[in-house]
């Protein structure tokens, strides 16, 4: 069984339903241990106290000595696999190279397209038709990793951005439970600046449907 650390900032939907696939068998995998730079981040929450670990990312003076930090409490559970959960925070390079391979994340955009922040408003106010969410390897550049799987919502006539967030939202969970599957289940390897999939050189992200079905 596959060892995963899964690191939040916020509410945790995005967590509940990893541990909600592990509790029913979909995810053979647990969780062993939920890290926050917030230090009352509503997601720690989701777990039982002596799996949580959070601090204020604020009170230190430098960045590096808060990734650092952070890395030491993650290595110390010994995951197989890193995942950003709706984790808020850019993750230094030091950090980066520690995990490098192993370490994913979940951002509300079809990346390439509007990496970083307040992707739903950038969506509509480009005139995007599509929209959605993708699962990505973690690399030093900001959500410029090779991406796994995206799932698509579209993006409809007078949409407001809370309206489109939460539409994004609905196909994240199933979105990262399955990226997280292919991992756990060794059918992804990070392979440079590319994905492989069962081995071969992935063309294009994979597809995952509302319900966390691949897309053939």
């Amino acid at each position: 069984m596959r060892r995963l650390a899964v690191l939040v900032s916020g509410r945790g939907s995005n967590l509940q339903a990893l541990l909600d696939a592990i509790a029913s068998g979909a995810l053979d995998a647990q969780v062993v241990g939920v890290f926050s730079d917030k230090l009352q981040a509503p997601a720690l929450e989701r777990v039982m106290p002596a799996l949580r670990w959070s601090r204020d990312a604020r009170s230190y003076v430098h960045r590096e000595e808060f990734d650092a930090e952070l890395a030491d409490a993650i290595d110390a559970v010994q995951p197989d696999w890193v995942v950003c959960a709706g984790y808020l925070r850019m993750l230094g390079d030091a950090f980066v190279a520690r995990f490098r391979g192993r370490l994913l994340n979940i951002h509300p955009s079809l990346l390439p397209a509007y990496r970083g922040l307040r992707t739903h408003a950038r969506a509509i106010a480009d005139g995007a038709t599509e929209h959605g969410a993708s699962v990505h390897f973690v690399s030093p550049e900001l959500d410029a990793g090779a991406v796994v799987a995206q799932a698509r919502v579209p993006v409809l006539p007078g949409d407001t951005p809370d309206a489109l967030a939460q539409r994004v939202l609905g196909i994240e969970h199933p979105l990262l439970v399955a990226a997280v599957k292919l991992a756990v289940d060794g059918r992804v390897k990070e392979d440079g600046d590319r994905v492989l999939f069962d081995g071969h050189p992935l063309l294009r992200p994979l597809r995952v449907d509302s319900a966390g079905l691949l897309v053939p």
